[in-house]
């Protein structure tokens, strides 16, 4: 008797298998530069123990609440959670494979009406549909860590979701460097594509420092 392995193993080990910190992680510190067209920014950015985020020195409010809200995305990426209380009351299907080795995995449950495509021990689709806005991340390559994987070549297509109507294209590329026992990010590159016009961004991290454990 042939073992059929379940659309919910196969999401649990894809999904168990990405790179996040452990509950050692003290933080770190660091630089920000943030290059935009002509324009560049500087200030420090700090992401605590209990992965709360702070971004100082930098005059342009706007561009102030961008690095804060790129860093919270690294934060839910990097963020360890359980499988069981993350997705314990969803229900996993198979759907088609693609002709790149890609399962579909179809998830009843979701409130954010999440589905994925899995290839190997990765999840390199995520495809969710929030009120009016509906996306899909394409994850192209990633780095192995050796203990989990982390995507650093994605897109994301955002899309109306009543009329299926593309509204932008986010391109990222994503540079990783191990400081102490930890992969941190020290460079990421977007290109938004939008009503024809590309624009790009880099946020460049250096002189990283991880943050001294709280002596108890």
């Amino acid at each position: 008797m042939t073992h059929q392995t379940t659309a919910r193993e196969l999401f649990q080990t894809a999904y168990e298998s990405r790179y996040t910190w452990d509950e050692n992680f003290p933080g770190y510190s660091a630089d920000v530069q943030l290059v935009k067209g002509n324009d560049v920014y500087t200030g420090t950015i700090r992401i605590n123990h209990d992965l709360s985020v702070e971004v100082t020195g930098i005059a342009d409010e706007q561009v102030q609440e961008g690095i804060y809200t790129q860093l919270r995305d690294i934060v839910t990426h990097r963020k360890r959670s359980n499988f069981e209380q993350s997705h314990g009351k969803h229900e996993f299907s198979l759907g088609q494979q693609d002709p790149n080795g890609a399962v579909e995995i179809l998830v009843k449950g979701d409130s954010m009406g999440s589905n994925y495509k899995i290839r190997g021990r990765e999840i390199c689709q995520v495809s969710r549909v929030m009120g009016r806005m509906a996306f899909v991340i394409d994850t192209h390559e990633t780095i192995d860590t050796g203990f989990g994987y982390i995507a650093s070549l994605y897109d994301a297509v955002f899309r109306k979701a009543q009329t299926d109507e593309v509204t932008s294209v986010l391109k990222f590329e994503d540079t990783y460097e191990k400081i102490g026992n930890y992969y941190i990010m020290t460079k990421q590159v977007v290109q938004e594509y939008k009503d024809g016009e590309r624009t790009p961004a880099e946020f460049i991290y250096s002189n990283i420092k991880l943050l001294e454990p709280a002596s108890v």
